[in-house]
């Protein structure tokens, strides 16, 4: 039975001036699952997630999201696509001078039919599901700790109840601990609400704990597809060095213990 396709990229170009980041680049992200992108710095991880979330225009190829053409569509049409996609930004990107609340709420100002009663409750429903306490929603950013924020960076890619989520660099800047718990709860939140996630990390323990699928960009372009028992038997340099090294080790066996 064949996959349903919810992303699909086929001959993306990004570049900088002159700097070719990404070049003929093709890549399947299928509807549920979780894959995590990976990549050597310099490699365009996140320019690449910006790309595909309409966040920067690619140079060239072809995007669809949802079998439609995200490049080519109407503004109507890209409004849509985007209503049913989320993204939570490095540190949570939240507005300073907000609550957290009042950041959740803001990608429901764009819905017609909320009244601020409605919207408040939604936002404290994602804020619960983020995982935050109740309280946390009349705190500002400054309040709040690195985690925190991130969880509240996540209420607000929620805030739409959105199909596809795009999350960067997640756990980046969390101890160890802290990150485990974001881990499981995007795993337990993809499960629960059929969510595709797109995550773009350095993280090996995320890579672990949460992906079904590994995409792994290098030369420009999205080099090798998998799970993570696939990349222990790639032979590419960089892969096998990612994949095989000290910190690689150590993250199987934290997921030998925990798992």
């Amino acid at each position: 039975m064949a996959r349903d396709v919810v992303i699909a990229l086929r001959g993306l170009r990004n570049q900088f001036g002159a700097t070719v980041v990404h070049d003929n680049l093709d890549l399947d992200v299928y509807r549920g699952e979780v894959v995590g992108v990976v990549g050597g710095s310099g490699t365009g991880k996140s320019v690449l997630l910006r790309c595909i979330a309409g966040l920067r225009p690619p140079q060239g190829g072809r995007i669809e999201i949802f079998g439609q053409d995200a490049l080519n569509c109407s503004e109507a049409e890209r409004r849509a696509i985007d209503q049913r996609m989320g993204v939570m930004f490095q540190d949570g990107a939240l507005f300073s001078s907000l609550t957290v609340r009042e950041n959740v709420e803001v990608p429901m100002r764009t819905l017609q039919g909320l009244d601020a009663g409605m919207r408040r409750e939604l936002a404290d429903l994602k804020i619960s599901m983020s995982g935050l306490p109740y309280a946390a929603g009349d705190k500002y950013p400054s309040e709040l700790s690195g985690g925190m924020r991130k969880r509240a960076g996540l209420a607000r890619a929620l805030a739409l109840d959105p199909e596809i989520v795009f999350l960067d660099e997640p756990t980046a800047g969390l101890d160890p601990i802290g990150a485990s718990a974001f881990d499981e709860l995007i795993r337990a939140l993809s499960e629960t609400l059929g969510l595709t996630v797109f995550l773009v990390t350095h993280d090996l323990d995320t890579l672990h704990a949460t992906c079904d699928r590994i995409a792994v960009l290098a030369e420009k372009r999205v080099l090798y597809t998998g799970t993570m028992a696939d990349m222990l038997t790639i032979e590419h340099p960089w892969v096998h060095e990612y994949f095989h090294g000290p910190r690689a080790r150590a993250a199987v066996e934290t997921q030998e213990r925990t798992g």
